[in-house]
């Protein structure tokens, strides 16, 4: 069997070239004798493959110096807690909640702090942004939180909040290094890899220096969860997900080669604009979210019954188009057309539900 157009919101599909140069690098990783998933985090050889990486993340996101860049393990759902946790000084969190993912950020911040709403689309299923032209920031906020890009729901921020000063906190997981993103504008972002850019396993944090707080070593806070551990170790701690930074440094390497993340949005906005275009001519599949703020990378969307999205999902399954079932949360269908999804792929996937609907219409 070959390759299958895989839709997968997470592990998601990854660059063939990428794939290749790791497949030709398993055994025996530019002559040290090893798979880099065998060698020494301490060695010199892995210490060349994190600087690399971290370098080529650098450069491609251009990041200001003020900045550090850390792997941590644990995937997106450990910064739930650690951003509360290392952010906190007064004790009250500002969320917008447009989303499952941001909803669940929200309640774990609220075993550390006052956690306030200041705006959610939750009262239309999540399927719009809410204005966050003024907001009710509150004047205590240590930071404020959104889910840039909603993996379940499919919306994303076309415009970020204005925050009125206070720092702003981001989960990029599922739009990391889609488009071009000035870092100065955040405090923090954050994402988990697994979406966008390698194997699941850790999260890249990206987090201005100011806001490393020194001071927790004197609390009560886990060593493991405090981003000043992590600075000070250069990622290295512990034994870090080697394979997963490694994998990492491959595509940003890829990305590069490619024209960078100016080049990568352009190739995400005509695939987007093949599947959101027959959604809106289409009398069978209907997309679930505002056409202002619908994502690049996951387009959500349902037939008019839950028999028919499934009798769907099986269908394409059966054609060699993999994992377009919709969440379990919300049902209906998913496209996860991330980086690494051809726009091949997105062709195929379009022509087959165009003559799916002919022939079942």
């Amino acid at each position: 069997m070959g390759r299958v157009y895989n839709f997968s919101a997470g592990p998601a599909t990854m660059p063939l070239p990428v794939l290749e140069e790791i497949q030709a690098e398993l055994l025996d990783y530019k002559g040290s004798g090893m798979s880099v998933m065998e060698m020494s985090h301490r060695s010199k050889v892995f210490q060349t493959i994190a600087d690399e990486a971290e370098a080529d993340l650098r450069e491609l996101m251009n990041i200001p110096d003020n900045y550090k860049v850390l792997f941590i393990q644990g995937g997106a759902t450990l910064q739930f807690s650690m951003i509360p946790m290392n952010l906190c000084k007064n004790g009250v969190f500002d969320y917008i909640v447009t989303g499952a993912w941001s909803k669940k950020a929200a309640s774990e911040a609220k075993k550390f702090g006052k956690v306030n709403v200041v705006a959610t689309s939750e009262d239309k299923n999540y399927s719009y942004i809410p204005d966050c032209s003024d907001l009710p920031i509150d004047d205590d906020a240590d930071y404020v939180y959104i889910c840039e890009n909603e993996t379940i729901h499919g919306t994303t921020f076309q415009t970020l909040p204005n925050t009125k000063g206070k720092i702003l906190v981001s989960d990029q997981s599922s739009m990391f290094l889609s488009k071009p993103c000035n870092v100065s504008d955040y405090g923090m972002i954050y994402g988990g890899v697994q979406k966008n850019i390698g194997p699941a396993g850790i999260s890249i944090v990206i987090i201005r220096e100011d806001l490393i707080r020194e001071d927790l070593k004197d609390a009560n806070t886990p060593v493991y969860m405090r981003y000043d551990t992590h600075a000070a170790n250069g990622s290295m701690y512990n034994t870090p997900n080697c394979w997963a930074i490694y994998v990492c440094g491959k595509v940003f390497k890829y990305l590069k080669s490619i024209g960078g993340l100016e080049k990568m949005n352009e190739i995400n906005v005509e695939k987007a604009k093949v599947l959101y275009d027959f959604l809106d001519s289409s009398k069978m599949f209907n997309g679930t979210v505002e056409k202002e703020v619908r994502s690049l990378m996951n387009v959500p969307f349902v037939t008019a019954s839950k028999e028919l999205d499934a009798e769907v999902v099986a269908a394409t399954k059966a054609a060699g188009f993999d994992n377009l079932k919709g969440h379990k949360s919300v049902g209906g269908l998913r496209a996860s057309i991330y980086n690494a999804m051809p726009i091949e792929g997105v062709k195929a996937l379009v022509e087959f539900l165009k003559k799916y609907e002919e022939e079942n219409a």
